[in-house]
């Protein structure tokens, strides 16, 4: 089973597609599901707490509108929790949406920039294409054990020293 970020991150469907082949969503439903339990917040789930734009700072310089490093508070756990990551681009609002195009954009940066298995796809606009979509996503998703496995024995086998970098390179070579 391998922990999945989405983008958008609050697509039902690209969840639901996820959890029927055996993985983790990490979608910002659950997130929200938490702060909307919280005792601390008056209104949930309007109301962020003063901790969350700090907490955006990981994520976010000083000078970026608080609103974005606080949705950023709530959506950079997903995506450093994240194995692997599905990103539909050019979705549509009624698709999912995080309501802020810069809150976006960095969500995307950062998984992109993330060195994991990632799936891109463009969403459909017709019938064939939609098919075309699922049908890669349920490919990339039944292939995901063996990728994370992969990328995980070769960062155990990864050196740690500038002598070992060179020791291992070599290695490598000399096995391909």
């Amino acid at each position: 089973m391998v922990e999945i970020a989405i983008y958008p991150p609050n697509s039902l469907i690209l969840a639901d597609l996820i959890e029927r082949k055996g993985h983790t969503p990490l979608a910002l439903q659950k997130q929200i599901r938490q702060k909307v339990k919280d005792p601390e917040i008056d209104s949930p789930p309007m109301n962020i707490t003063e901790d969350d734009p700090i907490k955006g700072l990981k994520y976010a310089a000083i000078e970026v509108p608080s609103g974005v490093r606080g949705r950023m508070s709530i959506i950079g756990p997903l995506i450093d929790a994240a194995e692997a990551a599905i990103i539909v681009d050019g979705a549509p609002f009624g698709f999912g949406c995080v309501g802020c195009a810069r809150t976006n954009e960095l969500s995307t940066f950062l998984l992109r920039d993330k060195d994991i298995p990632t799936l891109e796809v463009t969403y459909p606009t017709n019938k064939d294409e939609t098919y075309q979509m699922v049908n890669e996503i349920n490919d990339f998703l039944d292939s995901l054990d063996e990728l994370v496995k992969s990328d995980e024995d070769f960062k155990d086998e990864a050196p740690v020293s500038e002598k070992e970098d060179l020791e291992f390179v070599e290695k490598e070579l000399e096995e391909d």
